[in-house]
């Protein structure tokens, strides 16, 4: 075992937090209060390669492995979990599709365009069907060459900035997972419309909305894979993205910390700094050993998905599950080293808490880890 980073690897992660401390940090707070888009920024993170992080060589992208691609979500994530959710979900989450059962010429459509600038969106969750993805209800009906959905996607990450979607629809519920397709669908094609745009609690520089779809003719030669594959290849994508979750959780993290550490040493209560009490020492340190498990474990999963291990999902739900835990323990420490100014907005602990929380939901809930984890473990 080798844990050292390679120079690629180094060089990727120095530049990433050499933005997110640059360009990203300082404004995040602001961004944040007035819930504002930062259009600004993504081009800056396009113009410097960190909007296409999950584009391979071949196709015009940076080729990089998932070690590296997760590394710099980390970094981006400790500038801002929001817009490190605009990368991830645009360059990872949205694009893992295409990469697991996309044709050369579906990759090339789909890579051409983000190497523009174009940003992705994977829609899978819906108003009834959250952990059970199984339970989706949006149609596809073969007609001639081309596909027509109907249905509601709920809670889509670039939902109403992105301009083109991975969409997993059934061509019957009575047939279950067997029925399910994923789809390649251009955001302009008629009958797509956003819905209501969330509120949200934290991530609030990300777009969230509903996207419907009514009636939307996708020709057919933008089915990934085959009928009926759609399951496995949804199921392998949120594989795939659980570590690159549990990365952006880290990034998180390791923000509360280092926001921590600082104020600590600043900080002077009966004539001495906070950082010289036992009671806020166990706290960092308590801290400091979550971040590290959390980092090894994504790290892990990252290095088993870059050898080829076709059973990473255990890792994966395992740095998913305990880096989103990390952060919120993390985020709740943080606020109570900074005490009454940790519950203000005057310091950013308080929309770290905020964001913090995303983490035991999204890409699956902490509870679903915990079955796949389970399920893995009685399998033997």
């Amino acid at each position: 075992m080798d844990f050292r980073l390679s120079e690629e690897q180094e060089m990727m992660k120095k530049m990433a937090h050499d933005f997110a401390a640059n360009e990203i940090a300082p404004y995040a707070s602001e961004w944040d209060k007035n819930h504002v888009y930062p259009e600004e920024c993504l081009k800056k993170m396009q113009e410097v390669g960190l909007m296409n992080i999950g584009v391979p060589a071949e196709y015009g992208g940076p080729g990089l492995d998932h070690v590296a691609q997760n590394v710099v979500a980390e970094e981006i994530s400790w500038g801002d979990a929001g817009i490190a959710t605009i990368m991830a979900a645009s360059t990872l989450l949205a694009t893992d599709p295409v990469l697991i059962a996309g044709n050369h010429e579906q990759k090339k459509w789909w890579f051409d365009r983000m190497n523009e600038g174009v940003l992705g969106a994977f829609c899978l969750t819906e108003p009834g069907a959250g952990s059970d993805a199984a339970g989706l209800s949006t149609r596809c009906q073969k007609v001639g060459d081309e596909y027509i959905l109907n249905g509601t996607k709920q809670f889509i990450s670039n939902g109403g900035t992105a301009g083109m979607y991975t969409v997993l629809a059934t061509m019957d519920k009575k047939m279950g997972t067997k029925g399910m397709c994923a789809f390649m669908v251009d955001r302009d094609t008629p009958g797509i419309t956003i819905g209501k745009v969330e509120d949200k609690l934290g991530i609030r520089t990300s777009n969230t909305t509903e996207v419907i779809f009514e009636d939307v003719r996708v020709p057919a030669k933008n089915l990934l894979g085959k009928e009926g594959q759609g399951f496995y290849i949804i199921m392998k994508t949120l594989d795939y993205s659980r570590a690159s979750v549990a990365a952006l959780a880290t990034g998180v993290a390791q923000r509360c910390l280092d926001e921590s550490l600082e104020y600590a040493k600043m900080r002077q209560q009966f004539g001495k700094p906070i950082a010289s009490f036992q009671a806020i020492q166990f706290k960092l340190a308590d801290m400091a050993m979550r971040i590290e498990a959390s980092r090894l474990l994504y790290l892990e999963a990252s290095s088993l998905q870059d050898m080829g291990v076709p059973r990473f999902s255990k890792a994966a739900s395992l740095a998913k599950a305990y880096a989103g835990d990390a952060a919120m323990f993390c985020a709740i420490e943080a606020v109570q080293i900074f005490g009454g100014y940790g519950y203000t907005k005057e310091y950013p602990v308080e929309k770290l808490m905020r964001d913090a929380k995303i983490f035991q939901i999204y890409e699956g809930t902490g509870e679903v880890q915990r079955l796949v984890i389970a399920n893995d473990l009685l399998r033997g």
